[in-house]
């Protein structure tokens, strides 16, 4: 049977006991962490691409977004709390579903993470190109350089995103030596980050050129598009639902919050609540000033965010002052209000802060891959720690060559849709671990239960499945077609090598560094 192998939750458990974390962190802290790991790429880097899609429905696409967001956050808290270790969704889902599935889940993990560091590469390059290159020194780069080939949307005459190549590459490089970012260094980027949204968003609301007829037709592209269109409202929610990943991290704290039943859904729900109002703030003074409306091919629907209509249109000069145009929206609204020097400070702030963002995904997608090792079903060579450097080299060297390899030649928004389609269904697992644990062992200590699991778990299913069928057609096959590789390689290598498989369970603390081996009955001959 191939649902027949389910880890120990006793093993696993046993580790996180021993961890014993301080439980230090009040609800407004909880909060404020939340809001520090949520804003970032995806504010700075998808606002063009979702007004594309549905013009300034924008608003309400944020809205759509951070409601799936909060009921799955709930559940992710719940589970988080529960089992406090390693891995994530992947490790969640082995515990309470087995090894075929949580196997899926890590193999769709990959579309998260390394992704979704490819993605934000594409967009740290659009701010370095515009703001750094451009306005500071006078430098354009030629079209090859700057952007991926034409046949993948990217800019007329582009071969390869040469700087988003280089910032992976070198990310990649500071993880393999060992180099981490300090927290001193990342509370000031959160601060900068903030404060240059905050900027922009009293810039731009109190500008004599905000002008109300501008959000007229609201949604020019209807409030859901048709299956796989990804347009309209829907459509623009189930890409900038990029802006949101992060609050997972949010739910991993659960462990060390006081009083986890009060602080948690106020940390998350706080967190989520504040950056969806923010989002909106921000969409409606971009699109107040400058405009949002999508450009319409002839046919009176939206050409595709990132494909090859829309880069030939942004090509002619009627629509170079275009928002859903730019590939530094934001600075690119103030410039074009008259606010050039603050603008250039606030494409700063993006070019500082996002690299903080590639490694820490890079980082969540090499530990990954470590725990999937560790356990066998991915080569055991690749969970191997550099003498020297103590870090997973050779997983990091592979995971950041395929990161910079989608970032030199995949457009930002198509990236951000594939990213989000892995996010998605890691997400739709985390809320069926959640009534699988209920009913499986309803008696195990639960540090945060989640009131109404059997309204809000369903609820989060419903919304993961309902922002996949409005992507991109392209990111609802990148899911099963991904998946089947997944498949083959499990079937064809992981599941004989697997250490559960081989009657070994090894449970390794990420914190302590130590490790629980448990024996079990091995299975029978040819299961």
């Amino acid at each position: 049977m191939i649902f027949d192998r389910v880890k120990p939750l006793d093993a696993i458990l046993a580790t996180a006991q021993r961890k014993s974390l301080h439980r230090s962190l009040s609800g407004l802290q909880l909060m404020l962490f939340g809001i520090g790991c949520i804003i970032g790429t995806g504010i700075f880097v998808l606002t063009a691409a979702g007004a594309q899609k549905a013009g300034p429905g924008l608003m309400l696409a944020f809205v759509i977004a951070g409601a799936v967001c909060i009921v799955a956050a709930l559940c992710y808290a719940e589970v988080a709390a529960m089992i406090p270790v390693a891995g994530s969704a992947y490790t969640y889902s082995y515990a309470s579903m087995g090894e075929f599935l949580a196997w899926t889940v890590g193999w769709a993990l990959i579309l998260e993470y390394a992704v979704a560091a490819s993605a934000v590469s594409v967009g740290w390059s659009g701010y370095f190109s515009g703001t750094i290159l451009q306005e500071f020194f006078g430098i354009t780069l030629p079209p090859w350089l700057a952007a991926g080939p034409l046949s993948l949307g990217g800019a007329p005459g582009g071969f390869i995103n040469l700087p988003a190549l280089v910032i992976a590459l070198l990310v990649t490089w500071l993880l393999m030596i060992g180099t981490s970012e300090s927290a001193k260094v990342n509370a000031v980027l959160v601060a900068i980050k903030v404060a240059a949204l905050t900027a922009f968003i009293a810039l731009t609301l109190t500008s004599p050129e905000f002008d109300a007829e501008r959000f007229n037709p609201f949604l020019p592209a209807g409030f859901g598009g048709s299956f796989g269109s990804g347009l309209g409202a829907v459509g623009a929610a189930a890409t900038i639902f990029f802006a949101y990943v992060g609050f997972d991290a949010v739910s991993t704290a659960a462990e060390e919050t006081k009083d986890p039943q009060k602080n948690v859904p106020f940390g998350l729900i706080g967190s989520l609540l504040f950056c969806t109002v923010f989002y909106i703030l921000v969409a409606a003074g971009a699109i107040g000033t400058i405009g949002g409306q999508p450009i319409m091919g002839p046919d009176g629907i939206p050409f595709p965010a990132g494909s090859e209509e829309l880069a030939r249109q942004c090509a002619m000069p009627q629509y170079a002052a275009a928002l859903v145009c730019s590939d530094e929206a934001l600075a690119h609204v103030l410039r074009q209000i008259g606010f050039s020097g603050i603008g250039n400070m606030l494409g700063i702030a993006a070019f500082l802060a996002l690299p903080s963002v590639i490694l820490v995904l890079i980082f969540a997608q090499t530990r990954i891959f470590f725990v999937m090792s560790r356990d066998g079903l991915l080569p055991e060579r690749l969970s191997a720690v550099h003498p020297r450097w103590k870090t997973p080299h050779i997983v990091t060297m592979m995971t950041g060559l395929v990161v910079a390899i989608g970032a030199a030649f995949f457009p930002v928004g198509l990236l951000a849709d594939y990213a989000n389609a892995g996010t998605l269904y890691a997400f739709f697992m985390v809320a069926v671990t959640v009534m699988v644990l209920r009913r499986k062992d309803p008696a195990r200590h639960r540090p945060f239960r989640m009131m109404g699991v059997w309204i809000v778990a369903p609820l989060t299913l419903a919304g993961c499945l309902y922002l996949y069928l409005n992507l991109p057609w392209q990111a609802i096959a990148v899911l099963p077609a991904w998946g089947l590789i997944g498949v083959l390689i499990y079937l064809g290598y992981s599941r004989r090598r697997s250490h559960l498989g081989r009657g070994i369970v090894e449970v390794v603390d990420d914190v302590a560094g130590e490790e629980t081996m448990v024996p079990i009955h091995p299975p029978a001959q040819g299961s």
